[in-house]
């Protein structure tokens, strides 16, 4: 099944849900990355926050999350759009950190200390900005403290990356739940006797469940409606031009020297790793043109 993100409200508007199927996405982000186990565990926990938190979105807006630690991996970037697109990047792929207690040292690859950026792009003059220490550096909890703090917001993020036999993506995906003003203690002590009842998403996932049907035992005995499903596509919005654009930032004379010592020159995009080729007419013309 192609992945794809539900929304779900409840019929009396106290509960919302984004309940996402990540894996085929996680699964290509890995491939151009070319990210070791534990940094694939990683970048695709922070793929699937983003694709959920574009669910919150509507028409051209955007996310992006960036997370910086001082762990080996450094720099953590997802981009998500509301109709779905989604793209990843990290600065270092290797993690190369042994297990910590049988499971993927994520904390240790992402590091103790460091931040979560939030931008939003919500078509207004200036994008909102949000940043938050991380507090446990696994990447949900960051998430779910990030809505609680600065959008006060009462949130649940479950984030899971399943790996298979060669280190492929086997499962991918989770979940989004937010308490809305109506929400009654009562129905969030039911919520959480619920999420405490459920295998991880991934064992979910493997198991056949749709997001759908993942819903459907998230808010066991809670009446809710479907407010719509969203494909979840890889799509990164690099383009020659925008290459072009990026080596005029560079400057007149660094561009002289570049031109003298090489010629031409690669410009490769972090997310895609595209490589766009620059010769030294166009870079000569991209010089002129300062």
């Amino acid at each position: 099944m192609a992945d794809h993100l539900v929304r779900i409200l409840t019929n009396d508007g106290a509960v919302r849900v984004s309940i996402a199927d990540t894996t085929l996405l996680v699964e290509e982000v890995r491939r151009r990355q070319q990210t070791d186990p534990t940094a694939t565990v990683a970048i695709g926990r922070l793929t699937t926050a983003a694709a959920l938190m574009g669910s919150l979105l509507k028409g051209q807006q955007r996310i992006a999350l960036t997370i910086e630690g001082n762990g080996p991996l450094r720099r953590l970037q997802a981009e998500a759009e509301a109709d779905g697109r989604v793209r990843a990047s990290l600065k270092v792929p290797v993690a190369a950190l042994p297990p910590r207690d049988g499971r993927f040292d994520v904390a240790g690859a992402v590091g103790r200390a460091g931040f979560l950026h939030v931008v939003k792009d919500l078509g207004l003059k200036e994008p909102y900005r949000g940043l938050v220490q991380l507090v446990s550096s696994e990447i949900g909890e960051d998430i779910a403290y990030y809505f609680t703090t600065s959008e006060q917001t009462p949130s649940s993020v479950a984030l899971g990356v399943e790996l298979g036999g060669q280190a492929e993506v086997a499962a991918a995906g989770g979940y989004l739940m937010q308490l809305l003003p109506d929400a009654s203690p009562e129905l969030a002590d039911q919520l959480i006797s619920n999420l405490k009842s459920l295998p991880p998403t991934t064992t979910l996932l493997k198991e056949g469940l749709s997001p759908e049907g993942i819903a459907a035992r998230m808010l066991k005995d809670l009446p809710f409606h479907n407010l719509g499903s969203t494909p979840l596509v890889f799509s990164c919005s690099c383009s020659r031009e925008q290459t072009l654009q990026l080596l005029r930032l560079l400057g007149a004379d660094e561009l002289e020297q570049m031109i003298a010592e090489a010629g031409e020159t690669q410009v490769t995009c972090e997310f895609c790793k595209e490589v766009y080729s620059v010769d030294a007419v166009t870079l000569r013309a991209v010089r002129a043109s300062l």
